[in-house]
């Protein structure tokens, strides 16, 4: 077989049905993003202030910026890795985001929350520092809960002890560091003053709820499902 039959097959039967598989999950997140900056711009007459004791507990540490930036591509390549090796389980990791984001618009929408946890002076000049100020001069201090961070951290830690594939079923040592950047992301928040730790309570509740929903009940999104159910609907029809 030569190179270029090669290239064509490995397009029409590995890459497009990935793709095809991965047009709704862009779909809503082009859509989420959306409303996402549609709600940080609006400005409200009325928030509700989020805080807890522990709040003020909690120290501000700057290093923890890291894994908080981290984050973006820990949610978005682990995803794909299920894409690619584990699909059954990246329907449910996709249905399990979209679900929880979706609850976090609403909540947004009904909910408009503030807090005043960031510090009016950074305590040090670093680098660090920089990239904190960084963050908190593109993201407001407003629609907190739950904190998508930890939900969607949550979400992926899920993810990961439940995929099938036999790389992460051996490695166990990955499996463990991905496990513990998940920790170290859902406790940035608090330690870069993103979040309150009722923020990070919520998601933690609304994780529980979404995990009974998409992996006790298989509350699950897949074309491949919905497509069943539309012949069936149809041959029912005959």
């Amino acid at each position: 077989m030569n190179t270029h039959s090669e290239h064509a097959r490995v397009w029409k039967d590995v890459i497009c049905p990935r793709l095809r598989t991965a047009v709704p999950m862009m779909i809503f997140t082009a859509g989420y993003l959306a409303v996402f900056f549609l709600i940080e711009s609006w400005n409200r007459l009325h928030y509700t202030v989020i805080h807890m004791a522990a709040d003020d507990v909690i120290p501000f540490c700057e290093i923890f910026i890291l894994p908080y930036l981290a984050w973006f591509f820990y949610v978005a390549l682990y995803t794909v890795y299920l894409l690619i090796a584990d699909e059954e389980n990246y329907h449910k990791t996709a249905t399990y985001l979209a679900i929880g984001m979706g609850a976090f618009l609403f909540i947004s929408i009904v909910f408009p929350n503030i807090h005043f946890l960031r510090p009016e002076v950074m305590p040090r000049q670093n680098i660090f520092t920089d990239l904190v100020q960084m963050i908190y001069s593109n993201d407001t201090p407003t629609n907190l809960t739950p904190s998508i961070h930890v939900y969607n951290s949550i979400a992926i830690m899920i993810a990961v002890v439940h995929t099938n594939t036999e790389f992460m079923k051996r490695s166990r040592i990955v499996k463990g560091l991905l496990l513990l950047q998940g920790v170290l992301i859902i406790l940035s928040t608090m330690f870069i003053k993103q979040h309150s730790v009722s923020d990070v309570l919520v998601a933690f509740a609304l994780s529980a709820m979404i995990y009974i929903l998409v992996y006790r009940m298989d509350f699950v999104y897949s074309p491949v499902r919905a497509s069943r159910k539309v012949r069936r609907r149809a041959v029912g029809r005959i």
